[in-house]
Formats: C-alpha cells, structure tokens, sequence
C-alpha cells in the first residue's frame, strides 16, 4: 500500500465536467428540502393543537416527492453516462 495521494484525488481538485444528471440532482434535492419544511410546517398545527393549514399548504408538501423524482431521475441519468463513457474507453483500440 502507498500513502500517496493519486494523481487528481487531492482536496482541491475539480472534476473537468459535471454529469449530465448532475444539476437534476442539486435540483431534487432543493425542491424536496422545500417539500420536507412545508411538511413540518403543515403537521405542526395539528401537534400544538391549533387550527390546520389550508389545503394548499398540503399541496407544496407533495415537493418532497417530486424532489424525490428529480434527484432520482438525475442519478439515472449520471449513471447512464457513466456507463456510456466506460463503454466508449473500454472500447478504444489499444485501450487495457
């Protein structure tokens, strides 16, 4: 075993390009963020004993799914191109 650090694993170091599923990822995961507060938001009335949202406040707590979907279908969407890019590298010529 080496206690070098490989080439392009260092603390500061960037990838060149994001995936393309990336920014559906962030995206997801802000939209259900937003669902999971209005959630919290919209049960804790019924906690303390006060009067419930309205019916659109239960509305914006569906986020949380959708965010949920987002985030998934850019995890598939990273994992696709993921496995495109090892296809084409695996099958260069000359490539090991």
């Amino acid at each position: 075993m080496s206690n070098e650090t490989p080439h392009g694993a260092s603390p500061g170091h960037r990838p060149e390009a994001p995936l393309p599923g990336d920014r559906l990822v962030r995206l997801g995961v802000i939209v259900f963020g937003v669902g999971a507060v209005a959630t919290l938001i919209t049960v804790a009335p019924l906690f303390l004993g006060l009067h419930p949202l309205p019916s659109v406040a239960y509305f914006v707590c569906m986020l949380m799914g959708v965010g949920f979907a987002l985030a998934a279908a850019g995890l598939l969407r990273s994992i696709r191109a993921q496995r495109r890019a090892a296809a084409r590298g695996s099958s260069a010529p000359g490539a090991a």
